[in-house]
């Protein structure tokens, strides 16, 4: 398997550029993830559409990483509940190390290939769910662990990485291989690597979102009302719905605690 993340910077002489060299190609190499993210979607829309049954069958959507790769995954699941009002739970991540890892590197605990599926079975892991490993390099023991024995018990498995052919891809049921090329700083993989797969991240999730009914229109009208710049937004989608004015619609939104649920009972 060739590593591409490995692969050599087109740029060399880093520390001889200036300021701005250094952010126009930084900039430069950044343009091109987009694109080439843009050439997985057939596959992401199929992870979507076997995820979205799952949930509403009761299953959980699980990512699992480490270092960078693990980080990406716990902040798009927490920013769920916030965004789309779904209970906590209900997407999860997980990385090697623990939450104390995302502060801090947890010395060589991606390398233990039994900790990821250890780690999963804490949360009672069933055929319902699915689970997505993140790892830029698709070599990461700690990952591969863990889908190798999804696949074992039947859990649907797939993966966000920046390699072709990489052993993570081999237990994936929906391997997702999105390959950017060298990094700018060699190897960094937080860079286009890091960036291609919080775009991923964000597709899956919102689209999935989205497919469960928790987005309206173009509004988030499940959003958890949890500082005063959401309960002001939340205040004026209602005003926009239902034409009323923006004490009315601010009573409604403190009384039922959701825009949804402010629409759906109002009476006018």
């Amino acid at each position: 398997m060739k590593k591409t993340t490995e692969s050599s910077s087109f740029y060399d002489g880093l520390e001889k550029m200036s300021v701005n060299d250094l952010l126009i190609n930084i900039n430069k190499e950044d343009q091109t993830v987009a694109l080439t993210v843009k050439k997985q979607i057939s596959k992401i829309e199929k992870l979507v559409e076997n995820i979205v049954p799952k949930i509403k069958n009761g299953g959980r959507l699980f990512y699992i990483g480490a270092g960078t790769s693990g980080r990406l995954g716990i902040v798009d699941a927490s920013e769920c509940p916030p965004t789309f009002g779904v209970e906590q739970g209900l997407v999860l991540g997980l990385m090697a190390g623990g939450d104390k890892a995302m502060r801090k590197a947890v010395e060589f605990a991606e390398d233990d290939k039994m900790l990821g599926w250890k780690d999963l079975l804490t949360y009672q892991i069933t055929e319902k769910d699915v689970v997505i490993g993140i790892a830029a390099s698709g070599t990461t023991p700690y990952v591969i662990g863990a889908l190798e024995n999804c696949q074992k018990n039947k859990i649907t498995t797939a993966c966000i990485v920046c390699n072709i052919n990489s052993p993570l891809a081999q237990f994936s049921d929906y391997p997702i291989e999105v390959v950017v090329g060298p990094e700018f700083v060699t190897g960094s993989t937080r860079m286009k690597s890091g960036t291609a797969q919080k775009l991923i991240l964000n597709m899956i999730s919102t689209a999935v979102m989205i497919k469960l009914g928790k987005v309206k229109g173009n509004k988030m009208v499940d959003m958890q009302l949890s500082n005063n710049k959401l309960v002001d937004r939340g205040s004026k989608m209602i005003m926009q719905e239902l034409g009323v004015d923006y004490d009315t619609a601010n009573d409604l939104l403190q009384k039922y605690g959701s825009v949804r649920k402010a629409v759906d009972n109002y009476n006018g």
